[in-house]
């Protein structure tokens, strides 16, 4: 990787950044600003008046609004110019994922037309195949459905069999298989699928187009949420597929479908932004207006921590995004300098920066299911009822615990990429985990307060030591064998997601003293002041779970002193804290920070 670049994925662990280096969403340029105010408007003219008409899936109406879309410019956001695209960078493609995800169903089919659907051809189609397919793609005349999963292939994608076999003319693939819980296939124009060629090891892609003879589509499935997203069933029979439809080369699509999960899981991250600041909002109105003993429901200091939590969870996942989101720019713009073509430069920015799109996707995703959750609570027994708005975001916000990989897939994900980086030698990883366990032995609570940041930034610094500390006792105990300790991967996990997100909203608040005023900057100060001190909590028992589950005799001792140590913070009032996050909130009466 080019030396220009400040951090490397999973590198946070390992290096102290400083808060001008990372893009926070307060610095959206004047464009930018004008693409989000384009979605907003979008949802609230051809989105929100329908979402009936939506969930009921109303025969052409997803099509027809993905179309208008993309009349807008807003399904060609991450599409060249050349294309007939926007060309937009990636921060700007999770703004609009951001705005858009307020829009329930819409926001899947979206999401899926524009990542999953379109940039395995933005990345991986050759020169053809990008001036046949992209123009249409990014106007909507064509939509687009990405086909990996199967009946018995979910998380272990490469154990697909749908099969490819090279006609004797050598002129097609002759495709069968089938593919399931396929998003816009309903409708979608363009298939990406993988399929095995041959007796491949590996699935290769191809680009299918859905009126060939043998494509077979089943009828829409019944879900839990997202009702008006389609979701179907598709089987190949005897599909003659043009040798020129190949996606990349043979044997390349386990990669490709890797790359996009990468892209996918940092997107989701983005796209559950919308919906948390839309659930936020609704909570509040209907705080203010519900009326218990006399008084409002907001003035309950139950509610206020209810609403407080709420705009923290966000406000942090946020803070993670776009600094993930610009991380991921950075490489991309590193490489096209150094001359590497456009799709190529994006999605080596994905693949670096893996570790963190899988902590945007658990965080994100249980972040939203919190709110949601959450709103229903403070709307009480109405919150339950089918007429109010938190039901349709009650139901469609679970299935993100389970796209673009589970949670249980993506938690090992986080763990396990980092610790192979680091037995690669890609990050000084253990140079760094031996130094952090050999000194516990010395371990003093001696930590004398200074400025503000600087004791912030000292507790994330002892978060992320012990992260380090746990990842070489684990190592160290288990070796290969650590694969099939899932229990203790998921505890490790966890406390780097915290940190990250602790790491990242720290330094958006430090950014922020240039665009804040001294009293803005006392509620963001309580946002921070609460993340911390109650991830300080959460790691603590994360750590001792992972210590008593790695069993090893000579270490625990240690660990637990460290731990006793790491996670010692500042006390907080976290009650006036919440309160006064929550007034403000209050008093605007919609999401505000």
């Amino acid at each position: 990787m080019d030396k220009k670049l400040k951090i490397r994925g999973g590198e946070f662990l390992l290096k102290e950044i400083d808060a001008n280096d990372i893009f926070i969403p307060e610095e959206f340029n004047e464009e930018q600003q004008m693409i989000a105010q384009t979605c907003d408007d979008f949802l609230e003219t051809e989105v929100f008046p329908n979402l009936d008409r939506i969930d009921a899936q109303e025969p052409g109406l997803m099509k027809e609004t993905l179309q208008k879309a993309g009349e807008l410019g807003l399904l060609g956001i991450s599409v060249p110019e050349e294309y007939e695209g926007f060309g937009q960078d990636i921060v700007t493609s999770m703004l609009s994922a951001d705005k858009l995800g307020a829009g329930y169903s819409f926001a899947v089919a979206y999401s899926a037309h524009t990542g999953i659907g379109s940039l395995p051809l933005v990345y991986y189609g050759n020169e053809e195949q990008k001036q046949k397919y992209l123009p249409r793609l990014a106007t909507g005349e064509l939509t687009a459905a990405y086909c990996l999963t199967e009946p018995n292939a979910g998380s272990d994608a490469n154990s697909g069999t749908t099969k490819a076999v090279l006609s004797e003319d050598g002129k097609h693939y002759i495709l069968n298989g089938q593919k399931m819980w396929i998003t816009n296939g309903g409708f979608a124009d363009i298939h990406t699928v993988f399929a095995k060629v041959d007796n491949d090891r590996v699935q290769s892609a191809f680009i299918i187009e859905s009126n060939w003879d043998g494509v077979v589509i089943n009828p829409e499935e019944k879900k839990m949420g997202i009702k008006g997203s389609s979701t179907v069933q598709i089987f190949y029979n005897d599909v003659k597929v043009p040798v020129e439809n190949l996606l990349g080369r043979r044997g390349e699509g386990f990669r490709i479908a890797l790359n996009i999960l990468h892209m996918g899981r940092l997107k989701l991250g983005a796209n559950v932004i919308g919906s948390c600041k839309r659930a936020i909002t609704q909570s509040v109105n209907y705080a203010n207006e519900r009326k218990q003993f006399g008084t409002l429901i907001a003035n309950f200091g139950a509610i206020k921590q209810k609403l407080a939590e709420q705009v923290i969870k966000s406000f942090t996942n946020e803070s993670a995004v776009y600094r993930a989101s610009k991380n991921v720019e950075d490489v991309a713009a590193i490489n096209k300098e150094a001359g590497m073509e456009h799709g190529k430069a994006s999605i080596e920015g994905f693949a670096e920066f893996a570790p963190e799109a899988a902590i945007m996707k658990v965080y994100g995703s249980e972040v939203l299911d919190y709110i949601v959750d959450e709103t229903v609570q403070i709307m009480g027994g109405m919150g339950f009822s089918a007429e109010m708005p938190a039901d349709r975001a009650y139901r469609d916000s679970r299935i993100n615990r389970i796209f673009e990989g589970t949670n249980e897939i993506n938690r090992i994900l986080i763990a396990d990429t980092i610790i192979k980086r680091g037995q690669k030698g890609v990050i000084k990883l253990f140079d760094k985990t031996k130094e952090v366990l050999a000194g516990l032995d010395n371990l003093t609570i001696n930590y004398k307060s200074k400025s503000y940041f600087e004791d912030k930034s000292f507790f994330i610094s002892n978060f992320k030591n012990l992260s380090l500390a746990l990842i070489e006792a684990a190592v160290n105990k288990f070796q290969r064998k650590l694969v099939h300790e899932q229990e203790i991967i998921n505890n490790i996990a966890d406390i780097i997601m915290l940190t990250y997100v602790a790491d990242s909203t720290m330094l958006r608040i430090k950014k922020l003293e240039s665009f804040k005023t001294p009293e803005d900057m006392k509620l963001y100060k309580d946002i921070l002041d609460v993340y911390v001190f109650e991830s300080a909590a959460e790691i603590y028992k994360q750590a001792m779970d992972a210590i008593y589950s790695i069993e090893d005799e000579e270490l625990t001792e240690k660990l637990i002193k460290g731990v006793q140590v790491y996670t010692k913070v500042a006390g907080v009032n976290v009650k006036e804290a919440r309160r006064r996050i929550a007034d403000k909130l209050i008093e605007e009466n919609k999401y505000c920070y």
